[in-house]
């Protein structure tokens, strides 16, 4: 299943606004996909490739927050 995303859309499921969204995009922070545009770059996003990302993220926090607890004992 693909589920493609505008940036609007893949803001809003994010939580965060669009313009800081496309700067993620281009500065390749985010997996996103460039589609060329007549006088502008519009960007698409799997809702699927945002998932995983969100994933590693948490279980990357997780692993900061559990070593942080255990080198402070």
């Amino acid at each position: 299943m693909n589920d493609w995303l505008t940036l609007n859309e893949a803001a809003t499921y994010l939580k965060i606004h669009p313009r800081t969204l496309a700067l993620w995009a281009r500065q390749k922070k985010v997996p996103a996909h460039r589609l060329s545009g007549i006088r502008r770059s519009v960007w698409r996003f799997l809702q699927r490739e945002l998932d995983a990302m969100l994933g590693a993220s948490s279980a990357d926090s997780a692993e900061e927050g559990s070593y942080e607890s255990t080198a402070t004992h």
